[in-house]
């Protein structure tokens, strides 16, 4: 006989139709195919495009503000990185200021990229805010408080 204990059915729904996580989660997926399938025709994944967006400043990035930005740790910074590097689109380099510190740079073609990319980005974030039913701001607020 098995240890484990019977979970009611009724939980099962319970959880499917209630459970925060899960809604967002299933929402995120749903919004990155659409984001990745627009950005598609410039050859950048949603989050590529977020990566190369969170880059676009006056000063170059450290690794540790980027992955503070984009919710994620330095290794997954890390190889996410990679392939905009070998595509000439970022460049990570030592920090002048400290050797053992990285800092990261949206080279010209990134911001290239980035600059066909801004235009799809912004007609499919319409298109999605639209499906907010004028509540886009408000969800946004609720997003971050949760984040």
């Amino acid at each position: 006989m098995s240890n484990s204990r019977d979970i009611p059915f009724e939980t099962t729904h319970l959880v499917r139709d209630t459970c925060l996580c899960l809604h967002t989660q299933r929402a995120a997926r749903a919004l990155a195919r659409r984001f990745d399938e627009a950005l598609r025709p410039v050859g950048l994944t949603n989050g590529q495009f977020s990566l190369l967006m969170s880059l676009n400043r006056p000063q170059p990035a450290t690794m540790g503000s980027v992955a503070s930005l984009l919710a994620m740790d330095r290794t997954t910074l890390t190889a996410a990185l990679k392939p905009l590097e070998r595509r000439g689109l970022v460049e990570v380099r030592p920090d002048p200021k400290d050797r053992r510190s990285r800092l990261i740079v949206l080279t010209p073609e990134g911001l290239s990229l980035l600059s066909r990319a801004v235009p799809i980005w912004e007609a499919t974030h319409k298109d999605v805010e639209a499906l907010t039913g004028g509540e886009a701001e408000r969800l946004r607020l609720h997003l971050r408080a949760l984040s």
